[in-house]
């Protein structure tokens, strides 16, 4: 469980980093005016072009190599909430990083995403553990579920 957690917060760190070279990239991009063809065209280019909104969707892939390893070993009942801390991330990186100012409710509502991924972390360590497969534990009562 962990090793798990460490990938996780490790992948939530890319997710953040990437979120932040992306903002500040599409920033120097410039806003899109309108919806045509031709401005679709220019955003995409100068963003093609634009360091930090590269290295932005290379920390983002690397956010979804670790989703995809944790995919790969735990439920995603309990993984895809747990991701919700990118929120939490995101808010600080946003503090330290694009010196957004954070109002109290926004707090409160990282708050709540804090207070209902510990929720789902509690879960996850309180649910029930498979029998072992253990040959000397001796073999499972097929009536009970339990050893005999």
């Amino acid at each position: 469980m962990a090793k798990l957690l460490t990938i996780l917060l490790i992948g939530l760190v890319f997710e953040s980093a990437g979120v932040v070279l992306l903002k500040k990239g599409m920033t120097q991009v410039g806003e899109v005016k309108t919806i045509s063809a031709a401005e679709i065209v220019r955003v995409v280019k100068a963003g093609l072009t634009n360091l930090q909104v590269l290295l932005g969707v290379f920390f983002e892939a690397l956010f979804f190599v670790s989703l995809l390893i944790l995919m790969s070993k735990s439920d995603i009942s309990f993984l895809w909430p747990m991701t919700g801390l990118s929120f939490v991330f995101a808010t600080l990186a946003a503090m330290l990083f694009l010196d957004e100012k954070v109002s109290l409710v926004r707090w409160a509502g990282v708050i709540a995403i804090m207070l209902g991924a510990g929720l789902i972390s509690y879960s996850e360590h309180s649910k029930p553990k498979p029998p072992s497969l253990d040959p000397a534990a001796g073999p499972i009562n097929e009536v009970t579920g339990g050893r005999r």
